[in-house]
């Protein structure tokens, strides 16, 4: 028998992945706490969608609510989880799977932000790994439909990167690797931290800035004052992240130094991150999505700026680094969250942390 898959949280990169697992054939259960995505699941299929290049497919799936769990008692376990959800959500999601899963089951966090520790305080560090969907730009648009703003990464970009929190290279990590695969280019990784850190920083520089201001990611980039913002916020990032000890990957494939010093004031880094990103917002479709973050504040949902700039704010105390800008966009995003503040540009524009 193959193993059996648990998606918990069956929301934008959740369903995207283990859509295609449920299409290769593998044994998937998506659990999810939205009742009409459960059904709309049940009744008519997982439907994935693309911005261009891939044709558009549905499959059918095994969905179940949260409530609808406690049956899995009288089946075979789970012999792997994927934790799927929001990251203020990882503990009480990674809790309630962990008497479902198998005695050699465990859990692999398929999510934003750096929440294996979580996930490792309750099931143990033996039994987590990480994997870490690079620029997917998923979206759950409507119940039972995910919908991917661009066509497959292919060659051209690894998407998901798989590692064990030890960073050696094993067999379950390699299983992973290939359930991943099946939905677009994945490798297994010996520098799980590094690339999480890394993907940590690609966050930090977009997420917040979309929920505050209310602007796509393209409009972001062709904006001065903010696509200078988002190499500032970067360079805090990356500059802990160095202070930390991790050995960071490329970020929007520019080497992190060059984001670093552009985020710094360097005239030469910042006309090459400058050029590199500009490049990136024209091209056809370029940037023509909504960060994860700015796809909750349209929703009215939490965000999750307390574990992405905020983390970084708060790693920065640890080694002693000041981090202005990511600080100010926390309380920021926070302020609109609450219904404080309206989104809008000014927002960042009117700081002066350029």
């Amino acid at each position: 028998m193959g193993n059996r898959i648990a998606i918990i949280g069956a929301g934008a990169v959740g369903g995207y992945a283990g859509a295609y697992m449920a299409q290769a054939g593998e044994d998937v259960t998506f659990v999810d706490m939205w009742p009409e995505n459960v059904e709309t699941m049940r009744r008519s299929g997982l439907r994935i969608s693309h911005l261009r290049d891939v044709p558009e497919f549905t499959v059918p799936v095994r969905a179940i609510h949260l409530t609808e769990l406690q049956h899995v008692s009288k089946e075979r376990p789970f012999d792997i989880a994927f934790i799927c959800v929001k990251s203020y959500d990882t503990a009480w999601a990674t809790l309630m799977v962990r008497q479902y899963l198998a005695p050699g089951g465990f859990c692999v966090s398929l999510q934003n932000c750096m929440n294996e520790e979580t996930i490792a305080g309750i099931v143990g560090w033996g039994r987590t790994l990480g994997a870490i969907a690079s620029s997917i730009t998923v979206d759950l648009c409507e119940p039972g439909h995910v919908r991917r703003a661009a066509g497959k990464s292919g060659a051209s970009h690894t998407v998901f990167r798989v590692g064990e929190v030890h960073g050696r290279i094993t067999e379950r990590a390699q299983e992973i690797g290939r359930l991943t695969a099946l939905a677009d280019s994945t490798q297994v990784t010996s520098n799980l931290w590094g690339e999480r850190w890394s993907k940590l920083v690609t966050n930090v520089m977009a997420n917040g800035l979309s929920a505050c201001t209310g602007l796509l990611s393209r409009d972001i980039l062709l904006d001065d004052t903010l696509r200078q913002f988002t190499a500032r916020l970067g360079s805090e990032a990356i500059r802990v992240g160095q202070a930390l000890g991790y050995s960071l990957e490329e970020i929007h494939h520019i080497d992190p130094e060059v984001i670093a010093r552009a985020g710094e004031g360097d005239p030469v880094a910042r006309g090459a991150y400058d050029e590199h990103r500009l490049a990136e917002a024209r091209k056809p479709g370029g940037g023509a999505h909504r960060p994860s973050m700015g796809q909750d504040m349209v929703k009215g949902r939490r965000t999750e700026i307390e574990f992405i700039n905020g983390f970084i704010v708060d790693k920065a105390k640890e080694v002693g680094l000041p981090t202005p800008a990511n600080a100010a966009l926390t309380d920021i995003v926070k302020r609109v969250e609450r219904g404080e503040l309206s989104p809008d540009p000014k927002h960042i524009t009117s700081l002066g942390l350029n």
